[in-house]
């Protein structure tokens, strides 16, 4: 089949997958109690029910609710397919506008969280396998297995008390300085020239760095990720640690470890070219699946830091039945998770040649 037969197959089955996510997905919140309409009847409004029905089937119309199940799930399969999300049951506002307004934050932090816990994990864990059995490395696994265990808001708490309310050197909450949205003090990081006569009509702008802006803008988020970020990298690089741990000992005892140091490679070529390729496979899916569920946000940390992450937005959507922010997010979490799989199985063939895809 070869490794073109095999993409084609592995394409197809992710689009039959998607279609059973989507299917899941719509009958999760057809079956689910409650009806999103009822939170928004004034209850100090009319007091008789007719005119308390006649509002809420007002709501169910506008909202498309009160159309048969099949023919919501012919237009849900449509909106999700040409990314069509509507309206926000809550706001009223678009749902991929509010969306785009809270991704920045949720990539900012949950993919800076990952990516460092992923590369101080499989650090850690290959020096700590090297030399298993001492101090260092029941050292590293301990911290590991408490950081990894301890409640994350608890981590959050106890950073914003040391280091933002008795040493005062980073904001506990929000992604700016609170000056910056109540006073309009943002400092924008480039100035603006007009190029040619005919500029203020259309023509040419031309944008420069404003370096003492740049540095102010940058510092001013920065900041204010340091201890939301620093809480999700403790929380998770204990894993990498564990695992990486745990595949590299095992890949350190093959045979081809023990020829390759009996022909005199040199011990990193060893270490890295040989034992961390083949024990790689297991980080490849742990790290995978970490990045498709990036989009899941950390519901936990946005709370206890006021982050106006994804994580934030789907706790807030499942206490009001928002329906369509909720299967529009869910939807995208499953998109991003079953593509994190399609290039997890690519990279097995690359990384592993013994990995074939077909006659």
């Amino acid at each position: 089949m070869g490794f073109r037969g095999y993409f084609i197959r592995r394409i197809g089955v992710a689009f039959i997958l998607l279609f059973v996510v989507m299917t899941l997905n719509y009958a999760i919140f057809f079956l689910m109690p409650g009806d999103p309409t009822s939170l928004f009847v004034n209850p100090r409004g009319p007091s008789d029910m007719a005119t308390k029905q006649l509002l809420i089937a007002r709501l169910r119309a506008q909202w498309g609710l009160d159309k048969p199940p099949e023919i919501r799930f012919l237009i849900y399969i449509k909106n999700m397919l040409t990314w069509d999300f509507g309206n926000s049951i809550v706001t009223g506002q678009a749902v991929s506008t509010e969306m785009g307004q809270r991704l920045f934050y949720t990539l900012e932090l949950m993919g800076g969280s990952t990516v460092l816990s992923i590369l101080i994990g499989v650090a850690l864990g290959v020096l700590v396998s090297y030399r298993r059995g001492g101090k260092f490395d029941s050292g590293v696994v301990t911290l590991s297995l408490i950081t990894y265990s301890l409640p994350v808001f608890w981590m959050g708490l106890v950073l914003i008390l040391f280091f933002s309310v008795n040493l005062g050197w980073f904001p506990h909450a929000n992604v700016m300085p609170f000056e910056w949205v109540e006073q309009g003090r943002m400092p924008i990081p480039y100035n603006v020239s007009s190029v040619g006569q005919s500029a203020q009509w259309g023509g040419n702008v031309m944008l420069t760095v404003n370096p003492d802006n740049l540095v102010a803008y940058l510092s001013g988020y920065l900041t204010h990720l340091v201890l939301p970020l620093t809480t999700l990298t403790l929380f998770q690089y204990g894993g990498y640690v564990l695992l990486t741990r745990a595949t590299m000992i095992e890949a350190l005892t093959e045979d081809y470890v023990v020829t390759a140091r009996a022909k005199g490679v040199q011990e990193r070529n060893v270490i890295f070219r040989h034992a961390l390729k083949n024990a790689s496979l297991p980080l490849i899916t742990s790290a995978a699946l970490a990045l498709g569920f990036m989009l899941s946000g950390a519901m936990i940390t946005e709370g206890v830091f006021s982050w106006p992450g994804l994580g934030r937005w789907i706790f807030d959507s499942v206490t009001t039945n928002d329906y369509h922010v909720l299967q529009a997010v869910f939807y995208i979490i499953a998109v991003c998770v079953i593509i994190a799989n399609i290039i997890a199985d690519l990279l097995y063939g690359i990384i592993d040649p013994r990995i074939k895809y077909g006659a």
